[in-house]
């Protein structure tokens, strides 16, 4: 389960949310973070897709993701596009899960954060719906 933070407002922009989505959005508003991997060739996909990219097979199933991951990149946004501007300057990066897809993220909080540093997803609760962000694993101490 990933930690849930409440963010007071709505999302800046808000993800296009389609039948087939629909359980993503519904579970990481649980908590959960989740993706389809292939029946086929076992390849995970993120974002979720009701086919496999790797062998085309259209039998995937839901799988749970552990959240955890490896910072690849990172960056500070300072020139914004118009629906973030109000949130600049702000942090994202490239994330490594463990499963082994690569995603982009938005990195949350100021803490430093190192590339090849251990990070988590976390779950944010907007007004209007659900996103998430990865930052630093928190060390024990």
């Amino acid at each position: 389960m990933l930690e849930i933070l409440n963010v007071a407002g709505s999302r800046a922009y808000p993800p296009r949310v389609t039948p087939f989505t629909r359980a993503f959005w519904d579970t990481l508003r649980d908590g959960q973070f989740r993706t389809t991997r292939c029946d086929a060739c076992h390849a995970y996909t993120f974002p979720p897709k009701p086919f496999c990219p790797h062998c085309w097979s259209r039998q995937v199933s839901w799988t749970d993701l552990s959240g955890r991951g490896t910072l690849y990149s990172a960056t500070t946004v300072h020139a914004a596009p118009a629906a973030f501007r109000a949130e600049a300057p702000y942090r994202v990066g490239i994330v490594d899960l463990e499963e082994g897809p690569r995603i982009a993220v938005r990195i949350w909080g100021d803490a430093p954060i190192a590339l090849d540093g251990a990070v988590e997803i976390v779950a944010l609760h907007h007004d209007d719906g659900p996103l998430f962000a990865a930052r630093p694993v928190k060390s024990a101490g």
